[in-house]
C-alpha cells in the first residue's frame, strides 16, 4: 500500500498560517530523516540557531530555506515553486515569448 502525501488547499489561508504549516512540515521532515538541528546546519553551511528560526517560523533568508531544503532532499519541490503553468500550445508559445524579456516597461502615465 503506497500512501499519498496529503495536499491541502491553501488558497484560502493567510500568509502566516501558510508559513506556519510549512515550518511544521519542514520540522517532521527533518525529524522523519532523524537529523539533529545541528546536523541540518551543519550540512547546509549555517548556524543552528537559523535553522531553529526557520523551524519556528521567524525571518529567516529565502537562501537559508532554500539551502535547507536540499540537504533535506526536497529540490524538486523548490523545482516547482514557481514553474510556468503549461496547459495549452498557447500557454507554452507566450511562456516562450515572455521568457526573453528581461523587465517589465514602465508605464509612461504616473498614477492616472
Amino acid at each position: 500500500m503506497v500512501l499519498k502525501p496529503v495536499m491541502m488547499d491553501l488558497t484560502l489561508s493567510k500568509p502566516d498560517e501558510i508559513v506556519k504549516l510549512l515550518c511544521e512540515r519542514l520540522r517532521k521532515e527533518r525529524l522523519l530523516q532523524q537529523m539533529t538541528q545541528a546536523d541540518v546546519a551543519a550540512r547546509a553551511g549555517i548556524g543552528v540557531n537559523t535553522v531553529s528560526n526557520l523551524e519556528s517560523g521567524r525571518n529567516v533568508g529565502f537562501e537559508n530555506l532554500v539551502r535547507v531544503a536540499m540537504v533535506l532532499g526536497r529540490g524538486k519541490e523548490l523545482e516547482a515553486l514557481f514553474a510556468p503553468q503549461i496547459d495549452s500550445l498557447d500557454d507554452l508559445l507566450r511562456f516562450e515569448k515572455t521568457a526573453t524579456r528581461q523587465r517589465v516597461k514602465k508605464s509612461t502615465h504616473h498614477g492616472e
